[in-house]
């Protein structure tokens, strides 16, 4: 389009799970090498030479705890919150649930990523179908428990 960007200015951050599997597995050996060596070895080994020096940095994250994953969840379902919230519909999700989708929606090689599809699949798609059908009436509460092995959506 012709048109010119100014990128001096900026700074791109990029995000991979290169080396994941790998450095969350335990290893055998007679000595531990340095979780940040064990990274930049596989970044060496992912990534060509060309690409790799035109970063100016590599930064280590430790893998998400607990609580950053139920976080993870609350992010989720605050934005579910908001897109119900013009029909003042209150959505509840109980401690248990919060809890299962913490851990479901949670994996070591792909971190919290999955939890997006998961908050579609358990609360979103079935949450659709109570305002479609008519179960869920604006202004009304909707509880999100855990049933069985899965997640329950119900009018509260």
């Amino acid at each position: 389009h012709g048109r010119h960007a100014d990128f001096r200015h900026v700074i791109l951050i990029m995000t991979t799970n290169a080396g994941a599997r790998d450095l969350s597995g335990r290893h055998m050996g007679f000595f531990e090498v340095s979780q940040s060596s064990k990274a930049t070895g596989v970044i060496e080994r992912m990534f060509s030479p060309e690409f790799r020096n035109r970063l100016d940095a590599v930064v280590n994250f430790k893998a998400l705890g607990a609580r950053e994953v139920e976080l993870v969840v609350d992010k989720h379902v605050g934005e579910l919150r908001q897109l119900v919230a013009g029909r003042k519909i209150v959505i509840d999700l109980t401690p248990a649930a919060r809890a299962w989708l913490a851990e479901k929606g949670f994996d070591r090689a792909f971190g919290a990523r999955p939890m997006a599809r998961l908050v579609e699949k358990t609360i979103k798609k079935p949450l659709s179908e109570l305002l479609l059908f008519g179960d869920v009436q604006d202004g009304e509460r909707v509880v999100v428990d855990v049933q069985g092995d899965g997640l329950q959506v119900t009018r509260g």
